[in-house]
């Protein structure tokens, strides 16, 4: 089972519709300062326990958090291959729109040719 976790890539579209709702990048945000029970995840939450839990579940099946249950205790971290896919993937495109926008940063530097009318007109 670990080796098919490994092996694993999740899905961005997952990642960023688990991203994309406000609770749940604050509940990303809470982790990424280390693991939390859902209990303590819940407590600035204005929701019911199981609102936390549908969402903390959305959060597993992206990859982007992993819980672990310890008697009656659920406890959540963050997974960081799945940060480190993410951030590869909008490094690449931010790349990709740097050229484009440099490129046109010296296009529009260039100075304009000179049209035949222009060089007619005293």
């Amino acid at each position: 089972m670990v080796k098919r976790m490994l092996n694993h890539q999740p899905s961005l579209d997952r990642v960023f519709h688990a991203l994309a709702d406000p609770t749940r990048r604050a509940i990303v945000e809470r982790l990424a300062l280390g693991q939390a029970p859902v209990s303590e995840l819940a407590k600035p939450l204005t929701m019911s326990l199981a609102a936390v839990v549908q969402h903390i579940q959305i959060l597993e099946q992206s990859g982007l958090v992993v819980t672990h249950k310890a008697g009656r205790v659920r406890t959540c971290r963050i997974e960081p291959r799945t940060l480190q896919a993410v951030e590869t993937w909008i490094a690449q495109r931010r790349g990709l729109w740097e050229r484009r926008l440099d490129r046109l940063g010296e296009l529009l530097a260039e100075p304009a040719p000179a049209t035949e009318a222009a060089k007619d007109t005293p």
